[in-house]
């Protein structure tokens, strides 16, 4: 099984696929077929060459938008076979005139600030009808199998912080877009509250202090 690729690796291997972004460990890219018909064309023929590969991507069509995310899930991140089936997706795509649309991919989850995670995971899991994954850090989230609702994470504090929110989201976005999207927060009546970690996640906040994390 290949090994999983640097932030800087990954970057240099989509260099020559300009319809993938990368972010959240995973290579993205959208479509826009011609028509609903050859939006699921699209995904049979890529479903043929996944097949063939023996690694799958995960699809979503919205009429006939369709949306690939891949990763390989037993290592944690992307690999060169992620990179490969990416490069057969945009060649599927291209040869049925699917247009690329990655200014239109991003990713959100919900981040929950507690003392004790294992005391508070069940109501959050049971409330909001997800199933726990161990991520690759060790640490356990609440997912949804179908992908359809954001995943739930829970961030450690060693003491009660009063004055902030215990409840933010999280929007993941390629790398080249974060700037930008910093930007346009604060442009919409919002703040920066860090960038201490920055170009990994800046953290802000709006007008009554709610905040957002937006991240690579």
């Amino acid at each position: 099984m290949p090994a999983v690729l640097g932030s800087d690796d990954v970057s240099t291997a989509i260099a020559n696929l300009p319809d993938w972004r990368a972010f959240d460990d995973s290579l993205h890219a959208r479509f826009d077929a011609p028509d609903f018909l050859t939006a699921i064309r699209l995904v049979g023929e890529v479903a043929v060459a996944a097949e063939e590969m023996n690694h799958h991507p995960d699809v979503d069509i919205r009429w006939k938008k369709v949306t690939f995310t891949l990763s390989t899930h037993s290592k944690g991140g992307v690999t060169e076979l992620d990179v490969a089936l990416a490069q057969r997706i945009s060649e599927v795509a291209s040869k049925l005139s699917a247009s690329s649309v990655p200014a239109a991919l991003r990713r959100a989850e919900i981040a929950i600030d507690c003392l004790d995670p294992s005391a508070i995971r069940e109501f959050w899991r049971v409330g909001l009808d997800l199933q726990e994954m161990t991520n690759p850090d060790g640490e356990h989230d609440l997912v949804d199998p179908s992908g359809t609702a954001p995943a739930v994470w829970f961030q450690q504090m060693a003491q009660p912080r009063p004055n902030r929110n215990r409840i933010h989201i999280d929007v993941y976005v390629p790398r080249a877009q974060a700037g930008n999207r910093v930007a346009a927060l604060i442009a919409a009546g919002g703040r920066q509250v860090t960038d201490e970690h920055a170009p990994g996640w800046w953290v802000l906040a709006d007008a009554e202090g709610n905040e957002l994390c937006v991240c690579v």
